[in-house]
């Protein structure tokens, strides 16, 4: 055998590795062009990189002979196997990696029923398929071809929904969530029924269940060992190489077993990734390491071949093209069908679930193992060729044209689809809250930290909370003039990750020790950008994350002896432009050290107070404190101020608020205004108050200056002090205030609240809500 293999390899003209490795360069170049054409008319990238293989495989150039021959050898089918075989293996365990796996847990009902749909109906016809080809083609009848080519129809390729969806950036969306969710369902169904119909006897069944034994023994080997490493490497950003190493060839061994076996290893590379511990060094390291090169080199050469392996002169016969034109109807009619049906069930609009269908009938990813582990025995090879030459022109045309599809529907209904939970007063969020906390420095981590806490362990819906490390690009970059042998073990090729500095690790550690503590995961970015372009960054990731409130850090800091000091001016910069910029409600906190706000607990109880004047941030502010009221050690209370006419209604009143029952006919904006603030106040005191979850307090004001005094009698009794930034107009209870105003991004009420003359150790939180009318500052 290993002399016949050597021998076929010596009819080669051209190195085998060689040849492997121009196709991967040559799909990469070609690619790139195709996706800078069809960017502007808003087509992902998958497309792009499917339409190069075409270009690169017998449809176009391998027909030129000279090129037919160096591509296309003898040999070279083995290389690309093996190919295949590691880029499969590395992004669908990277894939589990990334899974969303509280909103997987959360929909798990939902997303089964829609992947069921699909596969009902691409079951039924699937059969109605072979029949055809049986007819149409002239092949013998045979279970196991059935049974694959029903597969190819049901089969939705996780791997070509996750991307497609993130290129066209609606993966955080609830449809493109569910879409994936749906989609490895529809995947992992397919890839057990393979296996069932393809273990023929008691021995292929025992080795199925020794593998899953291998797959479970590996699962807790991997926790461990990621936990050893987590404390191995305490004062470093990643793991070393080694190490990396380590997990990655545990990782392709265990999947070379399981396909030495005749099974697919598609779901054990997944379930790697999904039960991978998701906090420490370890997970951030493959995270960082296998994204990057996954993003850039594996999944564009992998989409490449799938295009390179068709060929269009398989469509030349008229019985031929029929019958990829009826499967590919078939494949997209039993999605839509079956989808739509779900989503009828599930109250699902008919939009969403069109666009669901279309990214359920993706392919190419489980397909052409499955057919390539056909018994050899089974049809004649002029039957076996017909049927992969029909399988590969479906999975790349249909994949094709649902990307292309998908693209146009979101082109379309751009508004429907693009980020609506923009503010937390217009929302009850009901479903998940998703926020975004910005740190400029490890200096800022614990009242984040707190922040974060304060939410996700208050609110019964689930909260997302994501940590963005927001670091300064120097205008003058030095680049390291190291090669790769010379770095240090554990540290990066690019010099981009030495931004941040000793910040990086002590933020991670931060993080890990929370998510230890709480079982609350964070999700960390890091933007690196000069603080003149930082709020472009920040307010693309909002889009992109679809958060719906974000908080800053105000540009001073305590000093020991109580004063604020300023910052860096970029910092204050930068949070003037994202409050100008941000497509959602936005927090500036001004953090007082150990004598503000901390994370809360058993130990430390924060006491938070709500400073209500009116208006349409106060409102907003008004709904963040609701989001916090349940958490067990925070004692919240709402300070409701309001204008008093004459001195004598100066003090506190703590009964109900002023209710006014008078109908006014003509009514200003002003009076709109106030009455939408009596509601809202009366149905937080309703729900609130009346059951004594939260305390109240009104105080009666006649101006300014009597505002400013009672902020000084309250200002030591509160850890934590939230209130609006702005949007009260022209309220009598600050007139005069902005005259000593300093920091104007503050509104008159926080500017006080944070300025050193207060003499306060108060924390404070300061929310504008978002306005689709903002064009700048309040």
């Amino acid at each position: 055998m290993e002399a016949a293999g050597r021998a076929l390899c010596a009819r080669d003209p051209f190195n085998p590795l060689i040849t492997t490795s121009t196709q991967a360069a040559g799909i990469l170049v070609i690619s790139h062009c195709f996706h800078l054409f069809l960017k502007q008319f808003g087509q992902p990238g998958p497309v792009a990189q499917i339409l190069a293989g075409i270009v690169l495989g017998p449809s176009l150039l391998s027909r030129i002979t000279k090129v037919n021959q160096f591509f296309i050898q003898s040999s070279t089918e083995d290389y690309y196997k093996v190919l295949q075989f590691i880029f499969r293996t590395i992004f669908m365990f990277l894939l589990g990696l990334e899974m969303d796996i509280p909103y997987m847990r959360r929909n798990l009902r939902k997303a089964s029923i829609i992947a069921s749909g699909g596969l009902i109906i691409g079951v039924l016809f699937g059969i109605v398929a072979f029949i055809s080809l049986i007819i149409l083609l002239r092949i013998k009848a045979s279970f196991d071809y059935a049974s694959s080519i029903i597969i190819v129809l049901a089969n939705s390729a996780s791997p070509v929904v996750f991307r497609l969806a993130a290129e066209l950036k609606f993966l955080t969306s609830d449809t493109g969530r569910m879409a994936v969710c749906a989609s490895l369902i529809s995947e992992m169904s397919c890839v057990l029924l393979g296996s069932i119909v393809h273990s023929a006897s008691w021995e292929y069944f025992g080795k199925g269940i020794l593998l899953l034994l291998l797959t479970i023994a590996l699962i807790v080997v991997n926790k461990y060992l990621a936990f050893w490493c987590n404390q191995r490497t305490r004062n470093q950003k990643y793991v070393t190489h080694a190490e990396f190493l380590v997990f990655l060839s545990l990782l392709v061994t265990a999947a070379l077993v399981i396909e030495k076996y005749g099974y697919i290893s598609t779901a054990s590379s997944f379930l790697f990734g999904l039960m991978f511990p998701r906090e420490g060094k370890t997970t951030r390291s493959l995270l960082h390491k296998l994204s990057y090169a996954t993003y850039n080199f594996i999944l564009p050469v992998y989409f490449g071949c799938i295009g390179f392996q068709f060929d269009v002169s398989y469509m030349g016969s008229f019985n031929s093209f029929i019958m990829v034109i009826m499967m590919i109807f078939m494949s997209i009619a039993s999605k839509i069908i079956g989808t739509l049906f779900a989503c009828h069930y599930l109250k699902i609009p008919t939009d969403e679930g069109i666009v669901l269908g279309f990214l359920l009938d993706l392919k190419g990813n489980a397909e052409f193992h499955i057919m390539r582990n056909l018994p050899k025995d089974t049809l004649n090879p002029m039957d076996q060729e017909n049927v992969q030459n029909l399988v590969v022109s479906v999975v790349v045309m249909n994949t094709v044209i649902a990307g292309v599809v998908v693209a146009h529907i979101l082109r379309k209904k751009e508004e429907y689809f693009s980020h609506s939970h923009t503010s937390l007063e217009l929302g009850e969020h009901e479903s998940e809250l998703r926020m975004l906390a910005c740190v400029y420095g490890s200096r800022h981590i614990s009242s984040k930290i707190g922040l974060i806490s304060a939410f996700s362990e208050s609110l019964k819906t689930p909260v997302t909370a994501y940590l963005m490390h927001l670091v300064e690009l120097p205008k003058k970059r030095t680049k390291k003039n190291l090669m790769y042998h010379q770095l240090q073990d554990g540290d990066q090729y690019s010099d981009e990750e030495d931004y941040g500095g000793n910040d990086v690790v002590e933020i991670n550690d931060a993080v890990d020790a929370y998510t230890i503590e709480t079982k609350v995961l964070i999700h960390q970015r890091k933007v690196v950008s000069s603080f003149e372009r930082m709020y472009e960054d920040v307010c693309d990731s909002i889009e992109d994350l679809r958060v719906s409130i974000i908080f800053l850090t105000f540009h001073k800091h305590q000093r020991l002896d109580g004063k604020m000091e300023s910052g860096k001016v970029g910092m204050r910069t930068t949070n003037h432009k994202i409050l100008r910029h941000a497509p959602c409600s936005v927090g500036i906190f001004v953090d007082r050290g150990q004598t503000g706000f901390q994370q809360p607990s058993s130990q430390s109880v924060q006491n938070i107070a709500a400073l209500f004047f009116g208006g349409s941030d106060d409102r907003e502010a008004l709904a963040c404190c609701k989001m916090i009221s349940n958490h067990p050690h925070i004692h919240l209370t709402l300070i409701h101020f309001q204008h008093s006419p004459s001195s004598e209604q100066t003090g506190y009143n703590n009964g109900k608020p002023h209710r006014d029952d008078e109908l006014l006919m003509d009514m200003s904006s002003h009076d709109i205004e106030a009455e939408i603030d009596r509601a809202v106040v009366q149905d937080f005191y309703n729900r609130f108050v009346t059951p004594g979850q939260v305390g109240y307090v009104e105080k009666y004001v006649e101006n300014g200056t009597q505002t400013a005094e009672a902020l000084r009698d309250i200002h030591d009794t509160y850890s934590l002090l939230i209130v609006g930034k702005g949007g009260r107009g022209h309220s009598p209870m600050t007139t005069g205030m902005s005259d000593w105003e300093e920091c104007p991004e503050l509104g008159t009420v926080g500017d006080l609240l944070a300025s050193s003359e207060l003499n306060t150790n108060s924390s404070v939180l300061v929310i504008q809500q978002y306005r689709h009318s903002r064009n700048g500052l309040n």
